[in-house]
């Protein structure tokens, strides 16, 4: 095996201290305490899992947590009566409702609902819009920790070729604007691009957010290549258990990349941090601060 590491989990916790240092100066120079409500409506297991991960990382950070559980069978205006209320609250920076709502629930208008300055999952068509327009927003968090995991392989991405395989709201669309932004050359794939075996051998950058696990094998990455993998999938082991798989073959393409994020511990760590950075960003923005040194 040739490739480096990508530790997400140790990048994270460095990232996760800086966060905390700056929380700690915020709260000192300025009695502002970065405040982060989650939403969790129903009782998915993963989505539980999330919820309390965000949770505990979002107190030892310093922040204020609040948590807000719905049951299943809400009703949509009873969950959007909550948002506006959090909308209102001058000690929440930060709103995440916890995706996939039960399908009785109208995703779109729910997102719709929240507070564009407080929309630390970058979901709203006004954040959205804004970094399509290449302006200062709040971005989803996975394409966020992408980047930043690049940037520790890569002090610049400017000039190099990236190709993003998937196009979701919540990381390739996002991805594809914030490498334009460090001047990358982006190409987007997705499940109709002819020949992505050869669109892969072609990139300096791969991200693979699919969905399909092992889906890009080792022969499909250029020698020396960063291979950023998004996919969290399970699929089933020995004795009848299941194990996490991401969506590129890793023992493959670790012989051929030059660095590589493994599944569990890579993208995935980051994505929580990128959280909490998102939620001092929209603290010291609402309060009329400086943006934070994270």
């Amino acid at each position: 095996m040739t490739a480096r590491i990508i530790d997400g989990k140790a990048l994270a916790a460095e990232l996760r201290n800086r966060v905390a240092a700056e929380v700690i100066r915020i709260k000192r120079d300025h009695e502002l305490t970065p405040g982060l409500a989650v939403v969790l409506v129903g009782n998915d297991p993963a989505s539980e899992l999330y919820v309390r991960s965000k949770h505990r990382q979002t107190q030892d950070a310093g922040m204020a947590s609040f948590e807000h559980r719905l049951p299943a069978d809400v009703a949509q205006d009873d969950l959007l009566a909550l948002i506006a209320q959090l909308n209102r609250d001058p000690a929440v920076h930060g709103i995440l409702v916890q995706l996939p709502l039960p399908k009785a629930l109208n995703t779109e208008v729910v997102i719709n609902a929240i507070d564009p300055a407080k929309d630390v999952d970058g979901l709203h068509p006004h954040n959205a819009g804004r970094l399509a327009a290449g302006f200062a927003a709040l971005s989803p968090c996975t394409p966020l920790g992408c980047i930043i995991l690049s940037k520790t392989v890569h002090a610049s991405l400017e000039g190099m070729n990236a190709l993003v395989i998937g196009r979701s709201n919540l990381v390739g669309r996002p991805l594809l604007q914030l490498l334009l932004n460090e001047n990358a050359t982006v190409t987007i794939a997705h499940s109709r691009s002819r020949d992505l075996p050869n669109l892969c051998r072609q990139a300096d950058l791969v991200y693979a957010a699919v969905g399909k696990p092992e889906m890009v094998r080792g022969d499909w990455i250029k020698p020396g290549a960063t291979v950023i993998d998004v996919g969290i999938n399970r699929i089933p082991a020995d004795g009848g258990k299941t194990r996490l798989v991401g969506d590129v073959a890793f023992k493959e393409a670790a012989e051929v990349a030059g660095a590589i994020t493994p599944v569990p511990g890579g993208v995935g760590p980051m994505t929580v941090v990128c959280l909490l950075v998102n939620t001092l960003r929209a603290a010291c923005a609402i309060a009329g601060l400086p943006r934070p040194a994270v």
